[in-house]
């Protein structure tokens, strides 16, 4: 019989600590990439190419480009090892402002954005395999849909660092599994010839390849949401590292496996015209189930993408709080359940709104976000990859249990390759005439503001 003073839960954190084995950091990085990306993007991009040969190869130079980036983020990570990945290295190299506007664009617009794109996705599908209303609701219902998967899944992540990471390692082995029998079911029921070349091939052109690097670097998103858990990581200075690699790698070699899949099953030609790649190899394999099958391993795998997102996010917002003041709660780490509630709980109501404000007046709310993030989300990676050059010059004497090879080089490729796909999305929302992200910027310039009032503030309190 506990008194009523007694903490009936085993434990008290007040602090982050380290519980995330390498599995389970290698499963955040997994989970985070591997959304719908695989399966909306293929067919795209096997459009702006002119045969198998360069399909698989923008695949690989994606996961290329990715792996040089993991390496520059290791080196980050590794040398400092603490929660808010990016905020963290923004501050030090830069100082107080640009660290804070990076906060507070994950906040507002970058990580909302994402999760709720997700969650659109999850929608659509979860709405094809269960109808909450006839086909005049289809739009509200996947907007349920949506809400409902971000209110559960942080709900998950605030009950504890257990709860959330177990979440994650079930719905990243789902995922893993899934894209597996799709492989086989390709491979073993395909009957076409997959080095058929498309009608008409021509050769590559520059704006094709380039909006087929755009898709594909989309589809590899997610594997530096490592940096983000850096205080929760047992062994960062070997974990963090080995993590990436297995995650980047261990994507790459999915991707590869599972587009040459889709082109032994339905052929070059039929992988650019398919609508809906993976359920076409499915049906091929188990009939008019096929469609069903992978509407479910979508679902699953947009709800690990969600939630690995909701589970790193809190942890930026966490970090800037316990650095500025206005922003302290989002600082606390709740002692009951050891998780950053404050956190969980207002990226969650952020993202809810985004969620319902998008859907009401976009007809096409998973773009919409996605022109909402893309801007700031390369403008601050960008950032990311230069501060790897003025963190080595300005402080030589931090222990970096690991170094990025080839220095100078690596980092400036990967510095280079998020220029492009910064100058690629500012080109495409101009031309588009983006009121997304315009508000984005907006919003950015907000947070400036506060940036300022929050300094001012600090000084005074130091006074």
């Amino acid at each position: 019989m506990t008194t009523p003073h007694t903490n009936p839960r085993p434990e008290c954190i007040s602090a982050p600590r380290r519980e995330l084995t390498l599995f389970d950091s290698a499963c955040i990085i997994v989970g985070i990439i591997i959304g719908s990306g695989i399966y909306e993007t293929t067919p795209l991009i096997a459009q702006n190419v002119p045969g198998v040969g360069w399909l698989l190869a923008v695949w690989l130079l994606g996961g290329l480009l990715s792996l040089v980036g993991g390496l520059c983020y290791a080196e980050l990570a590794t040398a400092y090892p603490k929660e808010g990945g990016d905020y963290v290295y923004l501050t030090r190299a830069f100082g107080r402002m640009p660290g804070f506007l990076f906060a507070w664009s994950q906040l507002w617009v970058v990580r909302p954005g994402s999760i709720g794109a997700m969650a659109y996705v999850f929608g659509r599908y979860a709405n094809q395999l269960w109808p909450l209303g006839g086909a005049e609701s289809d739009h509200l219902a996947r907007m349920a849909y949506a809400a409902a998967a971000v209110t559960l899944l942080s709900a998950v992540n605030v009950l504890g660092v257990r709860e959330g990471k177990w979440t994650q390692n079930l719905l990243t082995t789902i995922k893993v599994v899934g894209l597996l029998v799709v492989c086989v079911a390709g491979f073993w029921f395909g009957s076409t010839d997959p080095l058929r070349p498309p009608v008409a091939a021509e050769g590559p052109g520059t704006a094709g390849l380039a909006l087929a690097m755009i898709l594909v670097l989309y589809t590899y998103g997610g594997w530096n949401e490592m940096a983000y858990v850096g205080a929760e990581v047992c062994r960062p200075e070997k974990n963090i590292l080995r993590a990436l690699l297995l995650g980047i790698v261990g994507v790459t070699a999915i991707y590869l496996a599972v587009t040459g899949a889709f082109l032994w099953a339905l052929g070059f030609s039929g992988t650019a015209a398919s609508g809906a790649v993976a359920a076409d190899v499915l049906r091929q394999a188990v009939g008019p189930w096929g469609a069903r099958l992978i509407s479910l391993l979508i679902c699953l795998s947009a709800l690990g993408a969600i939630n690995g997102q909701i589970f790193t996010g809190a942890r930026i917002y966490y970090a800037m709080g316990t650095e500025h003041r206005l922003f302290a709660r989002l600082g606390q780490w709740n002692r009951w359940f050891g998780t950053p509630a404050w956190s969980l709980a207002v990226q969650a109501g952020i993202t809810l709104a985004l969620v319902i404000g998008f859907g009401l007046w976009a007809e096409g709310a998973f773009q919409a976000m996605v022109e909402f993030t893309t801007p700031i989300f390369w403008g601050f990676f960008l950032l990311v990859g230069v501060s790897l050059f003025v963190l080595r010059r300005r402080e030589p004497d931090v222990p970096r249990p690991y170094r990025v090879p080839l220095y100078p080089l690596t980092p400036a490729v990967f510095c280079l390759s998020s220029l492009t796909m910064l100058y690629a999305s500012i080109r495409y929302a101009i031309e588009q005439s983006s009121f997304e992200a315009a508000w984005a910027v907006g919003l950015l310039l907000i947070g400036a503001v506060f940036a300022l009032f929050d300094r001012r503030s600090d000084s005074k309190r130091q006074a």
